[in-house]
């Protein structure tokens, strides 16, 4: 491992660890003694109609937890809390994309709401079972046709509003729903999104579609096809607010969630009910500190799974107030994130590492104009976050008052597995510290041995079962094997590489398949980037490997730069010396560009194809339809010139 300079340790807060929801550091010898019955306690945490025969079915890969349990996700969410006197309490609450906009429901609203819908669908044919696909902005008709759904227990899939009509129909196509529930418009950051016309269009060749439901979300006038067509509004008019939530098993499905695959073709991520809901409200609990009085913010949009677990069911099934927002975070104003936090008196934010860094590249000015003190706890989740931006969250967004849970997780485990518990662990800046108890973490090498002790590298793997696990790829066992257990056996592999400390912690150094070898050396991308933007005068970086005769592949790096800053010969060598430091003379890119932007998806993922190409000379670099900004990949083009 190359020389590192001291890591520094944050301890927990007094005050913090008076009040924090876990503090007792037992809880991690008691969950590895017997991790079934650490997980049969948090399931009891729920409402069960009937309570489960087995807490675990093991038979490698097929998992079941909570066997011949029956519940409704719906109910544990909703009703279950009005029992608990939560039902004049705020549930939801919205800020729309414009300032000054926005709506909120209590528990017992959104009850009524969750059940008007659920009767909607139900009147359009829709069974238990039977896939509902959903195409919405960040609105509250988006948490509350999924909860809907979930109430008469047929499965969702949540199709992420920025997703071309291409893929809404592919999506569509693979679940084979009945059903699909849009909007007439997306607004946000000033733009707006044609959802019914991409749906219309995605709708052409979608045989399974019987009818949609379209919320009038800005009002513009859109296509209507007679006796498919409805308006939202105008069915839940005539809907009863009275929905019996349906008795569904613990393994029946919850959701399908598509997810990119290597090859290609989306993978359905399938997530079950009484497993999936144990493990997304232990983990909010614990990991966010979530408590009656606090306004809690997820700024992940649903259509990825972290809205999924940690805006709408693991807030919800606490009793939570959650907040959801339509827009970006810089309109129409810089200090749009800021002012929500004020005007709301958010208590926990939980962002992704893109975020902070863009907040990064502006300074602190429009932070400043803001009181954040209401904020007790940070999150980071979505991608590693390098310790520059760790420190510059921890210092200027918390006040340097407030823990940072660095989570690491995937759309394939459902929730959250390693992480900080703010009220025990001691947290160093880019570490994601320590598996949640009852996760069973581990290091294999290419061989597939184990591990042990401290180590510069390794494949991250799961090695027991875990309830928020998926449970197959819809329609497609085969490759749900192949893809997570070929590799290891009954070893459940993460696709992602980590380091371990001699305590123990994990530092997630990012997907294996972003993994360069140079001359025989393997150096992951995100450790390059992360060194880079150890640099005081770089914002954001992005690397890739590009195809080079001498070394095999040669490394190339796209660098932002802070301010007003200029690139020079003299920085660039600055840069090969930052990294030379940090990693290793072998990691030193053989290439720096500069660039004002990089090519991004709307959800904040960086198209590392594009940035292959422009390294290659491809004058050909494909689809960039989904890119945030299209304009960017000529500027990149410029830059290399």
């Amino acid at each position: 491992m190359a020389e590192e300079t001291e890591i520094r340790t944050y301890d927990p807060p007094e005050e913090f660890v008076r009040q924090a929801n876990v503090k007792d550091a037992s809880v991690y010898d008691e969950a590895e003694k017997d991790y079934e019955g650490f997980w049969e306690e948090r399931a009891r945490q729920l409402h069960w109609f009937k309570e489960w025969d087995q807490v675990l079915k093991w038979d490698p890969p097929e998992a079941q937890w909570f066997v011949g349990g029956k519940l409704n996700v719906a109910y544990n969410c909703l009703d279950y809390q009005v029992e608990q006197g939560r039902g004049d309490k705020a549930a939801l609450v919205w800020e729309s994309d414009e300032p000054g906009e926005g709506k909120s429901y209590t528990y017992s609203e959104l009850t009524a709401e969750v059940s008007k819908f659920a009767n909607v669908l139900k009147g359009l044919g829709v069974k238990k079972g039977e896939p509902v696909a959903i195409y919405l902005p960040m609105i509250p008709e988006l948490p509350i046709a999924m909860l809907a759904c979930a109430r008469i227990g047929a499965p969702h899939s949540v199709v992420f509003g920025a997703f071309s009509a291409d893929s809404l129909r592919d999506r569509i196509n693979d679940c084979e729903a009945k059903v699909l529930v849009t909007a007439d418009e997306a607004p946000r950051g000033g733009r707006k999104t044609p959802l019914k016309k991409n749906a219309d269009e995605a709708l052409a060749d979608t045989p399974s579609i019987e009818n949609t439901v379209v919320v009038r979300r800005t009002g513009e006038d859109v296509d209507f096809t007679e006796g498919r067509d409805n308006w939202y509004d105008e069915l839940m008019q005539e809907a009863d607010a009275e929905c019996p939530a349906e008795e569904v098993d613990s393994e029946d499905i919850l959701y399908i969630l598509y997810s990119s695959g290597s090859t290609g073709k989306p993978k359905g991520i399938v997530h079950t009910s009484g497993g999936y809901l144990t493990h997304v409200k232990a983990t909010t609990s614990w990991v966010l500190d979530v408590k009656d009085s606090d306004v809690y913010w997820c700024t992940a949009d649903v259509g990825w799974v972290t809205g999924h677990s940690y805006l709408v069911y693991g807030p919800l099934s606490n009793g939570a107030t959650s907040l959801i927002y339509e827009g970006t975070p810089s309109y129409p104003e810089a200090d749009r994130f800021w002012d929500i936090i004020e005007r709301h008196g958010v208590n926990i934010l939980y962002t992704a590492p893109t975020v902070i860094r863009a907040f990064m590249k502006g300074g602190t000015e429009d932070l400043e104009k803001h009181d954040l003190t209401s904020l007790r706890l940070l999150g980071t989740v979505g991608e590693p976050i390098n310790p520059r931006a760790w420190e510059w969250y921890h210092e200027n967004v918390g006040g340097g008052r407030c823990p940072i849970v660095d989570t690491w997780w995937q759309t394939e485990t459902g929730g959250i597995m390693i992480s900080p518990l703010p009220g025990i662990t001691a947290t160093k800046p880019g570490m994601a510290t320590l598996p949640f108890p009852g996760i069973s973490a581990g290091l294999f090498d290419e061989e597939g041995n184990e591990i042990e002790g401290p180590s510069d590298s390794g494949n991250l793997v799961v090695k027991r079962p875990w309830p928020g696990m998926l449970r197959t790829l819809y329609k497609d066992p085969a490759r749900y094997k192949e893809t997570y257990w070929e590799k290891y056996g009954d070893v459940y592999f993460a696709g992602d590489g980590a380091r371990r400390d001699e305590d123990g912690y994990y530092l997630i150094t990012g997907r294996v398949d972003d993994v360069m070898n140079i001359s025989g050396h393997r150096i992951s991308t995100a450790e390059v980037e992360s060194a880079l933007v150890g640099h005081q005068a770089v914002a954001e970086s992005a690397v890739i490997g590009r195809q080079d005769e001498d070394t095999g592949q040669a490394i190339v790096a796209y660098v932002i730069l802070e301010g007003d800053r200029e690139g020079s010969d003299e920085l660039i060598q600055e840069l090969n010396q930052q990294v030379r430091r940090t990693i290793g003379a072998h990691a030193r890119p053989k290439e720096i560009i500069f660039t004002p932007d990089l090519p991004k998806t709307r959800s904040g993922k960086i198209m590392r194809r594009i940035l292959r190409g422009v390294a290659e000379g491809e004058q050909d670099l494909g689809d960039t339809s989904t890119l945030a900004d299209p304009s960017v990949v000529d500027d990149l083009k410029a830059a290399r010139q």
